[in-house]
Parts: structure tokens; sequence; C-alpha cells
């Protein structure tokens, strides 16, 4: 169930990207994008633990960072934004 929950919340964050590209009719990537893709790949390494599979965990491990990393930069372009408005 574990891993099923993780591939759902991965999956879903496709779909988010999609519909938000859709409706702002070009290609953005939300928030929203991120914290799928860290829930989704949280859930799916703890999965490759129990599997006990070095390499399912490396990638997820390594993913787990990009998408916090991505988060970060969003922050800080949001709060970057709101300083400089009036």
């Amino acid at each position: 169930m574990l891993g099923f929950a993780g591939q759902a919340l991965f999956s879903a964050r496709f779909i988010v990207q999609w519909i938000a590209s859709e409706r702002a009719r070009r290609s953005i990537v939300p928030r929203a994008f991120w914290w799928l893709s860290v829930g989704g790949g949280a859930l799916l390494f703890t999965y490759a633990v129990w599997r006990q599979d070095p390499v399912f965990m490396a990638g997820q491990g390594a993913g787990l960072f990009v998408y916090l990393r991505n988060l970060r930069l969003s922050q800080a372009k949001t709060a970057s934004i709101s300083e400089r408005a009036p």
C-alpha cells in the first residue's frame, strides 16, 4: 500500500502541472507539483528502504533533494516578489 500511495502522489503531480499549464496557456510548474513530488518521493523512498533496494533508494533520495531544493527556490522567489510589492 505504501508503494501504491507513493506512486499515486508521484503521478498526480503531472496532472496538476498539466491543468495549471492549460489554464495559464503556457508551460508552468506550480508549487503543488513539487509538494506532490516530495510526498510521493518520500513514500517511495520509504518503500525502497523497506524493500532494501539500494538502486531505488538512491534514485528516490536524489529526487527528494531536487524537489526540496525547487520548493526552496520557489519560496525565495515568492518572498522576493512580496518584498517588492507596495
